[in-house]
């Protein structure tokens, strides 16, 4: 059992690796969009999903790669504290191209533009906080994800549904148990990682929401 648990915490760790969560975002958003509130053109949706992968995924885990290669890093997962700070300023990079695009090139939703950015800045400040402490990235990308569908709610006036409500927690306390399982942060690393996420891309859109 003790066996089953640690392969279950590996693969939610894999699955949701933080790199990974802003196409699963933009993927379900563009659905979302598309079957609630206007359709949206296929070429629009697959510059979007795939512009989001290769910036926010594909170029900074190339560079992990090479970093790996080079000895710099161990694994994709850098549980090395001391190793993560190159990494996450690659990300950054990616990330901030990635907002340039949703914005400019792409002119989506304004609450995508702020999720981008959100997401962005999450990093920046992670990178920072790392210096002094292992907050974890898995879950302020989660808590992200989280905000997002909050500003994605807020968007298009609609409040989700305890179902909704309910399966993300869930998924959030799910996620927080295989991170702790796995020995890689603290109760307090899990918890203050995922709520850097949310409120880096929720506040910033409830303070837009109420100027405007």
């Amino acid at each position: 059992m003790v066996r089953i648990l640690d392969y279950i915490a590996k693969a939610l760790s894999v699955l949701l690796y933080p790199l990974f969560v802003p196409t699963y975002g933009m993927a379900l958003f563009c659905w979302a969009f598309h079957t609630q509130v206007m359709p949206l053109s296929w070429l629009w949706v697959t510059i979007a999903i795939v512009g989001t992968f290769v910036l926010t995924c594909f170029l900074p885990i190339t560079a992990i790669w090479i970093m790996m290669r080079r000895g710099e890093v161990k694994d994709l997962q850098i549980e090395d504290a001391s190793q993560r700070t190159m990494p996450y300023l690659y990300s950054a990079l990616g990330f901030g191209f990635w907002s340039y695009l949703m914005i400019a090139v792409l002119h989506a939703p304004v609450y995508i533009g702020f999720i981008a950015c959100g997401a962005t800045a999450a990093i920046a400040l992670i990178t920072l906080i790392n210096r002094f402490w292992k907050i974890s990235a898995h879950l302020t990308g989660f808590g992200g994800l989280f905000g997002g569908l909050l500003c994605y709610c807020l968007g298009i006036g609609a409040l989700p549904t305890v179902g909704t409500w309910c399966l993300w927690f869930a998924m959030t306390l799910i996620l927080m148990f295989a991170r702790l399982r796995l020995q890689a942060h603290t109760s307090a690393q899990v918890i203050a990682g995922w709520l850097l996420g949310l409120l880096s891309t929720f506040v910033p859109y409830c303070i837009f929401s109420y100027v405007h």
